[in-house]
């Protein structure tokens, strides 16, 4: 069995930073780490490969120093990394990601199951799963908090949903988004960290992909973000003081004239 990971280098949540003029993240001078719902990805592609055997290949779409967060995940115990980098990715939304991931996994090939993460903490949208799904034309489970079985032509997982879940049959090859109750994450071993160091991880650019250059980065987005805000928090309050006896009466009345002018009682 082969197991694809898609993973992605994100920002520490506290240091998101966005460019006003062009919509896109800053991520020169910011510390990065995998977007911690990979984590839950990785880890039970670990789990069906100690099962079943077979390797996990984790891809990441990013720049040069998205290979720490390859390293990372090899130390964790994935098999090997391809990293898709190039400046004519920059800027991309989740439509030309999605293709670049998907034409990345056509080259590696041989893939029974792809499993990402339910979405990324930086963009949070979740659309990057089904997208490469979508342009792989594979059939595909999302929000999956259980993995039963996986056999040679199908898997059976639970799919979280409002009421509890559902428990769907899925064709191989398919591609799976999961949530965090799928599996905790195990941490990378001393032997995983030396395997990591020594790995030539290669870098494919556009060139080594079969991909139109209309459709890539910012240029190839169909979505684009016009304009960035920070909302301005204000909050009017009422300060009732209570000295005194009369005074309590008339503040609890105050708070249930207050409640009723919200309808609240």
């Amino acid at each position: 069995m082969r197991i694809i990971v898609p993973i992605k280098q994100v920002p520490e949540t506290n240091a998101v930073r966005m460019d006003e003029e062009t919509g896109t993240m800053i991520r020169e001078g910011v510390e990065a780490i995998i977007n911690p719902l990979d984590l839950y990805a990785i880890e039970i592609a670990i789990r069906l490969r100690e099962e079943h055997g077979g390797e996990i290949v984790v891809v990441s779409m990013g720049p040069p120093k998205a290979a720490i967060a390859l390293r990372e995940a090899v130390a964790m115990g994935c098999d090997s990394a391809v990293l898709i980098s190039d400046r004519a990715f920059a800027g991309a939304d989740t439509w030309a990601t999605s293709y670049v991931l998907a034409s990345a996994v056509k080259r590696i090939g041989g893939y029974d199951l792809i499993i990402c993460g339910e979405r990324a903490t930086d963009g949070d949208t979740g659309q990057v799963g089904p997208g490469i799904a979508s342009f792989l034309d594979l059939p595909v489970a999302s929000y999956i908090g259980r993995v039963d079985r996986v056999d040679e032509k199908t898997c059976r997982v639970h799919r979280l949903v409002e009421t509890g879940y559902e428990v769907l049959d899925v064709d191989l090859p398919a591609v799976l988004t999961v949530v965090k109750e799928v599996a905790d994450p195990r941490l990378p071993t001393l032997r995983g960290k030396q395997k990591a160091r020594k790995m030539d991880i290669p870098t494919w650019t556009s060139g080594d992909l079969e991909v139109e250059p209309d459709k890539l980065g910012l240029n190839g987005s169909p979505t684009r973000v016009v304009r960035i805000h920070k909302p301005t928090v204000a909050r009017k309050c009422e300060k009732l003081v209570a000295g005194d006896d009369e005074a309590i009466v008339a503040a609890v009345d105050r708070m249930v004239e207050f409640l009723r002018e919200k309808q609240v009682l």
